[in-house]
């Protein structure tokens, strides 16, 4: 049963040191809000997966929140690096990072295997990349029926999945639209669930090509308005570029980023 809370009630019960947690939304309807009341729980030791990492992994690397990346690209799009993120990684600040690094296919497959509760999936790709020597979460396997070598790529099962979207009804039914990422096989593959949207009605109704994920695969309802920011959620509110180009000048030195981190993310109630 779906149960509708805060999002500081959710993350609380949700998210706990040492988890495996999935923040899915792709290109918009990321989960910043959520990212942000982690850290401001100053959860630790976290193994964090995503197929896209940019500003709210940096952030919450930069944080001190994760132990290991599981991805599939790194970068702030349309501006270049993470700058919290090539800290971590270069000079193990805050924390030392330790990354697996997949394709966008490869990710996306791990997500299906885990929503489908298979141990793993297969796919073409993979051959002739150097991404299978530094991972045993990928194999080559004969086809049994044609003898054709394929990539095997094991399911990923987060402990906590957690997405933003534009609605939820009061059943706990999730309404998406526009692009959608992959998460409905985030939530399904997930121990643990935890959605925020935009504002929770009475009745969904139908949007073009929406995908809603059923109330059974939810176990948390947060309402935050704004919850994207400062990516966008089609029908509520456009991209806030401006914010991901000043990012780079906000993340590049560790004074102004932990001066940004205290007073946009620690110090907000």
């Amino acid at each position: 049963m779906t149960t509708a809370i805060s999002l500081n009630q959710a993350i609380a019960a949700q998210v706990h040191d040492g988890d495996t947690v999935a923040l899915e939304g792709f290109t918009h309807l990321i989960p910043f809000a959520a990212a942000h009341e982690i850290i401001r729980q100053r959860r630790r030791d976290l193994t964090l997966v995503r197929m896209t990492p940019d500003l709210i992994y940096d952030q919450m690397i930069g944080a001190g929140c994760a132990k290991k990346l599981v991805f599939s690209w790194g970068g702030n799009p349309g501006v270049g690096s993470l700058r919290r993120f090539r800290d971590a990684i270069e000079n193990s600040w805050p924390v030392p990072l330790e990354i697996e690094e997949h394709s966008h296919a490869g990710m996306a497959n791990r997500y299906v295997a885990g929503a489908s509760g298979m141990p793993f999936t297969v796919m073409k790709g993979y051959a002739g990349t150097s991404l299978p020597d530094n991972t045993k979460n990928v194999a080559f396997i004969d086809c049994p029926f044609t003898g054709e070598t394929v990539a095997a790529v094991a399911a990923i099962n987060p402990d906590v999945g957690i997405v933003h979207a534009q609605r939820a009804d009061r059943e706990g039914n999730i309404q998406i639209w526009g692009i959608a990422g992959v998460q409905r096989e985030v939530l399904l593959a997930s121990t643990r669930t935890i959605v925020t949207v935009e504002e929770v009605v009475d009745e969904l109704d139908p949007r073009p090509r929406d995908i809603v994920i059923p109330a059974m695969a939810v176990d948390f309802v947060c309402e935050v308005p704004g919850g994207a920011r400062p990516s966008y959620a089609l029908g509520y509110y456009e991209r806030d570029n401006e914010a991901y180009r000043a990012w780079d000048g906000i993340s590049r030195d560790r004074s102004h980023f932990t001066a940004w981190l205290s007073e946009k993310v620690l110090d907000i109630t």
